[in-house]
């Protein structure tokens, strides 16, 4: 954007469902809001035909259905102006050669250009191939941006492959993985909760934090996903990109700036340091269950023992979170759909006052990241008319009370509006991913493994008793959802 040169914006996989719900509100947004370029365009290309008209029409309807601000007819009409399409396979020669005819000839010189890999996993490496064979990836002048979307590899080894193949046409800096996750106002809201606040920061360590809980809950079951969802599992679907990375931003250390490389760096770190687990520790660390009705859903295999849940305890063995267990669990069905993390802090060291139940009570802060977005603490106070008696109360700030209920805008957008500036801090990058799926992958291997039978659970509930047994063994709870009653 900086370089004054005119910007295009290609969607593979353009007819696709992700370019109505999510992409095209979100430029069009930051369009509202001025944040696109001076120049742009917005081409779509897929498989579908379409004309230029058609396909406004088409994303017209997205917008009115999905978008979470209000829609006036002339300014989307000046930035359906902006938007064209174009039909064509992935895997030919011909097609990509006029999708650069096309480019070139708007540009009319250099021009900045950004690809979308709105398509299928399968298909990434082609046509980053063809675009390469086209010089479509050649930067004179002007930029050339790739944005991934997850699933970013099944495995290591096949994660590891596709880097391989993306890094004989891209170099890592032209390469954007997307975690939507990561574009979450709230997710951000880590870094600053922890690096702009100076009572956090001394506290933020072993000496004084007991455990952490990370928990990403659904309330709906696989839907119209089934046989995608069955090949996949909420291990592969939430712990190797979504709750890694929020355990990443929880623990990492202060970076040297806010710059992407020194972000990502103390990433890296962090999952480097996570205690990798063998066939034992993952029996005693790791549990697994699928909701009950799961087998009977379209597109599952009456046999599946594909985990619709999750709940991990992992160890980061480094200096500062050295016997501190953090403690993960995701699942589909669950009661409620709620995204959170709590940091639970020690128990004061001795008792001087008297507690309603006779025990110190921890202090805690809880940062929900949807849908109540917002930030609690809670700590004690003493209840009026009393000696020494002690209350547990909350001290919270909530997004919508503060600045609105339309205030958070969609995570895309702010990945878009990233992408389009040069800032990859938000995106994943090749060695995080792979160490990512390091841990991930011998505890796929080790349930693959075993003889033991997937125990199952109620649709509604917060998972199984194991999920709870897991806590229990070290003398804890999931306090998290005892917060939320309070």
């Amino acid at each position: 954007m900086a370089n004054g040169l005119p910007t295009s914006i290609i969607i593979f996989g353009a007819s696709g469902d992700l370019t109505q719900r999510k992409l095209i509100p979100s430029l069009f947004n930051g369009y509202r809001k001025g944040r696109m370029p001076k120049q742009f365009r917005i081409v779509g290309y897929g498989n579908t035909a379409f004309t230029d008209e058609a396909f406004r029409s088409h994303l017209e309807d997205g917008i009115k259905k999905f978008a979470s601000f209000e829609v006036k007819s002339e300014q989307w009409a000046e930035f359906a102006s902006k938007i064209f399409y174009l039909q064509g396979k992935y895997d030919t020669l011909d097609d990509f050669e006029k999708l650069s005819e096309a480019m070139s000839k708007w540009e009319d010189g250099a021009g900045n250009r950004m690809y979308y890999m709105a398509t299928p996993p399968g298909v990434f490496p082609n046509i980053i191939d063809l675009l390469g064979i086209t010089e479509q990836l050649t930067e004179n002048g002007g930029w050339r941006r790739v944005v991934i979307e997850k699933p970013f590899g099944t495995d290591l080894a096949s994660a590891k492959n596709l880097n391989q193949q993306i890094h004989r046409t891209l170099n890592e800096n032209q390469i954007y993985r997307i975690d939507h996750y990561l574009g979450k106002e709230t997710v951000q809201n880590i870094l600053i909760t922890r690096f702009a606040n100076t009572i956090f920061e001394p506290l933020w360590n072993r000496n004084y934090i007991d455990h952490v809980e990370i928990t990403v809950a659904e309330k709906v079951g696989v839907e119209h996903r089934g046989k995608f969802y069955d090949g996949v599992g909420v291990m592969r679907d939430m712990f190797q990109n979504h709750l890694l990375q929020l355990l990443s931003l929880v623990a990492m250390e202060p970076p040297s700036s806010f710059e992407a490389n020194a972000l990502r760096n103390e990433k890296v770190k962090v999952l480097c340091s996570i205690r990798p687990m063998n066939a034992e520790a993952v029996a005693q660390n790791a549990v697994r269950s699928q909701y009950k009705g799961y087998l009977q859903e379209n597109g599952v295999s009456p046999e599946s023992k594909t985990p619709t849940f999750a709940a991990l305890k992992l160890q980061v063995d480094n200096w500062r979170w050295q016997g501190v267990p953090f403690y993960l669990r995701s699942g589909k069905a669950l009661k409620e759909k709620v995204s959170q993390i709590t940091v639970q802090f020690k128990e004061p060291p001795h008792l001087l006052f008297n507690a309603s139940n006779g025990i110190p009570t921890p202090n805690m802060l809880i940062l929900f990241l949807q849908p109540d977005e917002g930030v609690h603490w809670r700590f004690e106070a003493k209840v009026p008319d009393t000696i020494s008696e002690t209350r547990s109360v909350d001290m919270e700030f909530k997004y919508a009370d503060s600045f609105g209920k339309t205030a958070i805008p969609e995570a895309y957008e702010r990945l878009l509006l990233d992408t389009i500036t040069g800032d990859a801090s938000l995106f994943t990058r090749a060695d995080e991913v792979e160490t990512a799926w390091g841990l991930i992958d011998p505890i796929l291997e080790a349930w693959n493994s075993t003889s033991q039978p997937l125990a199952a659970y109620d649709v509604g509930s917060w998972g199984p008793a194991k999920a709870d047994a897991l806590l229990a063994r070290d003398g804890k709870i999931w306090s998290m959802w005892e917060a939320r009653k309070e």
